[in-house]
């Protein structure tokens, strides 16, 4: 006959190693859930920004949209172009405001005001 100790895990080891492998499961599902929210986040602020800086090329050559979204499939998003007064003569600074997906993105550019139809 064996002695009692080399028979296998106790019933209180075994809990032990379950308790321990369950809490590094839900720690490494956590970290990865709060990083996929992340990556999304990022993503959002870069399309936003992408559509900012191509908003603000359109507004050179047609300075009369003032708000409105963009097309498929970037749907969800939309943008608001805001003229607004600059330190210097003869230039505007036009603002582009560009919001979806719980993002915001605000970019700014000096122009010549003859050249947005704004002289």
């Amino acid at each position: 006959m064996r002695p009692r100790s080399s028979r296998g895990f106790t019933l209180l080891e075994v809990m032990i190693a379950l308790a321990i492998v369950g809490g590094l499961l839900v720690t490494l599902l956590y970290t990865l859930g709060y990083h996929l929210d992340v990556a999304a986040r990022q993503e959002a602020a870069t399309v936003a920004t992408m559509l900012a800086k191509n908003k603000l090329t359109d507004f050179k050559e047609d300075p009369t949209e003032e708000s409105g979204s963009f097309p498929e499939p970037f749907e969800d998003f939309r943008f608001r172009v805001q003229r607004l007064a600059s330190p210097y003569p003869g230039v505007l600074r036009v603002k582009v405001t560009v919001t979806g997906r719980g993002e915001e993105v605000s970019l700014s550019e000096f122009m010549l005001a003859e050249t947005t139809g704004a002289g």
